[in-house]
């Protein structure tokens, strides 16, 4: 299946002018997506990221929430409940009549 090229190139006067450059690795003839922040290969995986504008601030990371924990409190908790081993599930059991029943 062909993909469409339209993009890829932009004609000025008479040049051919690629807009979007190949991947590194690939070579010519595959070229690297354009994101807000990397460029990246779509064949191979290769990203790199784009440099900021000269001139822009960088983002500066949200501030981490600053709740704090409650104090651990004096009252001592009780141990978890010991839970006996339960049988295996291919124990055997049996299923005869118990003594002293009368037969159906």
């Amino acid at each position: 299946m062909a993909k469409a090229k339209i993009g890829l190139y932009s004609i000025k006067g008479d040049q051919l002018t690629r807009t979007h450059r190949p991947c590194p690795k690939c070579g010519p003839g595959t070229f690297l997506a354009e994101h807000d922040n990397r460029r990246s290969c779509g064949k191979c995986g290769y990203a790199e990221s784009k440099a900021p504008p000269p001139g822009a601030k960088a983002k500066a990371p949200a501030p981490a929430a600053t709740a704090k924990a409650p104090a651990p409190t004096a009252t001592a908790k009780a141990p978890a409940p010991a839970v006996a081993p339960k049988a295996p599930s291919s124990a055997v059991t049996s299923k005869a009549p118990k003594p002293g029943a009368a037969p159906a």
